[in-house]
């Protein structure tokens, strides 16, 4: 079963990184976020990865080229026929990674609508390249599988970063410092969709995934949610991108969930 990451974004609020790598190759503990999504899937058994290029696409492609060069020991001969002798065995996941060229400026949906040749199964998962959690993927793929719809989407409960107050008339009944699971559900990313999703879809090459394909989703009665009451954080500020740092460094990460 593929999975489809969007990873053509501009970041803009993230420039701080953005204007040096595109931002699913802004790292945390000094691995993009996309490795780390990719290793997510990679532990719930998915091998095979669309990335749905655009802003800086040469650099993602560059990045997977190279992959092994850039985490292993290695012996080189320069003057020699041949390449590089690897001394261990990192970067050897057993990935499948297609590098989609699909537009710099291009939508969401329009980004999804442009790889569906290289979609060849009934059933595909999709994220985006710039959030991370602790998300049961294969419990998501089974609540996906019991709802019988055609798609499936991960609600979260999204960190705050204002103090929250109960106010009872004019005085503050309860005050609580930057709660860390507010009330309500916003989309976390995380889908599981049927084929059918791209039915959808248009040629607009603006089309967002997020306004008219799923609102006519919801509208059909097609999307599911799926709760996950766990750790989830997209990567959207410069706060955000040493907020997952810190996290990383502290030595615990609460997403990974690989050895």
């Amino acid at each position: 079963m593929p999975v489809v990451i969007l990873c053509g974004g501009q970041g803009t609020r993230l420039r701080e990184e953005t204007e040096r790598v595109p931002k699913p190759l802004v790292d945390i503990g000094g691995r993009p976020i996309l490795w780390h999504i990719m290793k997510l899937y990679e532990h719930y058994g998915a091998r095979r990865f669309i990335l749905c290029l655009g802003y800086k696409s040469w650099d993602i492609k560059e990045y997977f080229l190279t992959y092994r060069e850039h985490l292993s020991d290695l012996v080189l001969q320069p003057g020699a026929d041949g390449g590089p002798e690897f001394l261990n065995d990192l970067g050897n996941e057993r990935w499948t990674v297609t590098c989609a060229e699909t537009g710099l400026l291009t939508g969401t949906g329009a980004r999804l609508q442009r790889v569906r040749q290289y979609l060849d199964t009934d059933t595909f998962m999709f994220t985006y390249g710039d959030g991370i959690g602790s998300v049961d993927l294969a419990r998501l793929l089974a609540f996906h599988y019991e709802q019988g719809l055609v798609g499936t989407v991960t609600g979260v409960h999204p960190s705050s970063r204002y103090g929250e107050m109960r106010v009872d008339g004019t005085m503050a009944h309860e005050f609580n410092e930057k709660p860390t699971r507010p009330e309500g559900f916003v989309s976390g990313g995380f889908f599981v969709f049927q084929r059918e999703v791209l039915d959808y879809l248009d040629d607009d090459p603006e089309l967002m995934l997020e306004h008219h394909p799923l609102r006519n989703l919801a509208r059909d009665k097609q999307l599911a949610v799926f709760s996950h009451e766990g750790f989830w954080k997209g990567m959207d500020t410069y706060r955000d991108y040493l907020e997952l740092n810190q996290l990383w460094d502290a030595g615990d990460p609460p997403w990974k969930v690989w050895s």
